[in-house]
């Protein structure tokens, strides 16, 4: 049933393609999406499609779209960084029948296309979650692109903002950019709800702390990440490297302040490596991303096992991406009037969970949820904060707990790194208690096993008449 103000409703957000396909599969018609960018795209790895996050894909019929390039995960192991000794090692098998959420996995082959049931999660490129999302709220027909559009203020009280298109010259910038953009004069566009997914650095959060007096301070963790690839082609059936790509396993070797995940990406062409480490290159930077240094990688890691070495070396000198890691302590506030925060601009997360993509798309579910209940405009305001009441303490706690992880997998040598390592040696193997929060099932059941859209319907009358 389509809600009372379908076509009324004028829904504008800056970035927030989940958003975007949420309302329009929540049935309105109206709703715009401003990008800076001059074509949608996506920077950054491997994605793991978590039970939580894989339920609301498939509820929006987009998760096939994923899975065509998806690798299922069955298992996964966390080892000794410099011995390469297995710490513990957990079987997913227990997901699908804990979590009650079915799982297929497309293998491709020159000759046929198999579909095979799979207990386990699946990991993605960050580009093929991306897709599904672009194509699920492309294709749905209300939604409007705005691209080479940067948003520069905000009316909270007249649901307006004020947006400029954006020219790109070339340049020799600092910092590896190739581009330097030029604002021309702009306009204010009027709305009526505005969803600012806008990101780490947003500019809504900024202005909308600012009302309250309070500074927007983001959190230097003090880490760094590296996101490189291996692809099958380059290791020339080595075999100490070819179990990588061939085993649906994740791997996580820990070490002191330093740890490396890593896994199969595109059908197992990729194997995709995701680092966390002190942060020595951007500490005075502007920038939170630049292409990295090979050598300086290889420093940081150099006492890692021979494996390890073998992938790092293969890594070309250009493929070298590394961003800060950053947070932002809990917000006072996700909404003022009829904007509100979603994603990363409310909830950055450090990666060491795999939550923040699910994060933020159980936002945008709720959203869709909690704006298809309003029947008259004047409910718009009422009608976020209930999304703020149920998304703000589950959101908040997944950013502690994923900062939480990372401590404990970067001990040092010591009383409290031995007690962890036999706690990994002691836990089980198909899901129990685990010092990595990631393959803890404890963890996962308060994760995994949340169905944020049902909870959104089933608290929203309560909350509604509760809320200020």
């Amino acid at each position: 049933m389509a809600p009372a103000l379908a076509n009324e409703l004028k829904i504008h957000m800056m970035g927030g393609m989940g958003s975007a396909l949420a309302l329009a599969r929540a049935g309105y018609t109206d709703i715009h999406v401003w990008e800076s960018a001059r074509s949608l795209g996506e920077v950054g790895a491997g994605i793991n499609l978590t039970p939580n996050l894989s339920r609301i894909l498939d509820r929006w019929e987009v998760l096939d779209i994923a899975k065509a390039e998806a690798v299922a995960l069955k298992s996964a192991s966390v080892l000794n960084c410099a011995s390469d000794e297995t710490l513990t090692n957990v079987d997913f098998g227990y997901i699908e029948r804990e979590f009650g959420y079915p799982f297929t996995v497309r293998h491709e082959s020159s000759s046929s296309s198999t579909f095979l049931t799979s207990q386990s999660f699946q990991v993605v490129h960050r580009s093929a979650l991306q897709k599904c999302l672009v194509t699920g709220a492309m294709g749905s027909g209300v939604v409007q692109l705005h691209l080479n559009k940067l948003v520069t203020d905000y009316d909270f009280e007249g649901s307006r903002f004020f947006v400029k298109e954006r020219s790109s010259t070339p340049t020799n910038g600092a910092n590896g950019d190739t581009e330097a953009s030029t604002e021309h004069a702009g306009e204010w566009v009027q709305a009526d709800v505005i969803l600012a997914a806008d990101g780490v650095k947003s500019k809504a959060r900024a202005a909308m702390l600012g009302r309250k007096g309070e500074v927007d301070t983001v959190v230097d963790t003090g880490q760094a990440a590296y996101r490189i690839m291996v692809r099958k082609e380059q290791i020339n059936n080595d075999p100490d490297l070819l179990p990588f790509f061939t085993s649906s396993h994740s791997f996580r070797w820990i070490g002191e302040k330093r740890h490396i995940i890593a896994y199969p990406i595109a059908s197992g062409e990729i194997f995709n490596m995701s680092t966390a480490h002190p942060d020595r290159r951007f500490v005075e930077a502007d920038t939170w991303t630049a292409t990295g240094s090979k050598s300086e990688m290889l420093n940081t890691f150099h006492d890692f096992c021979p494996r390890v070495q073998k992938l790092l070396n293969l890594v070309p000198e250009g493929d070298v991406l590394e961003w800060k890691l950053r947070v932002h302590e809990p917000l006072s506030t996700w909404v003022d009037h009829n904007v509100a925060l979603v994603g990363d601009a409310c909830h950055p997360t450090l990666p060491h969970l795999a939550q923040g993509a699910a994060q933020a798309i159980e936002d945008a579910a709720v959203l869709g949820v909690v704006l298809s209940k309003i029947k008259s405009k004047d409910e718009i305001h009422k009608a976020l904060l209930v999304y703020q009441a149920i998304r703000k303490p589950r959101a908040d706690w997944a950013v502690m707990t994923a900062a939480a992880n990372g401590k404990g997998l970067h001990l040092g040598a010591g009383k409290d790194q031995e007690a962890r390592d036999a706690a990994f040696r002691t836990a089980k193997k198909e899901g129990g208690e685990n010092p990595d929060k990631a393959l803890d099932k404890i963890t996962q059941e308060i994760l995994y096993a949340h169905d944020c859209e049902v909870e959104a319907a089933n608290a929203f009358e309560k909350l509604f008449a509760e809320v200020a």
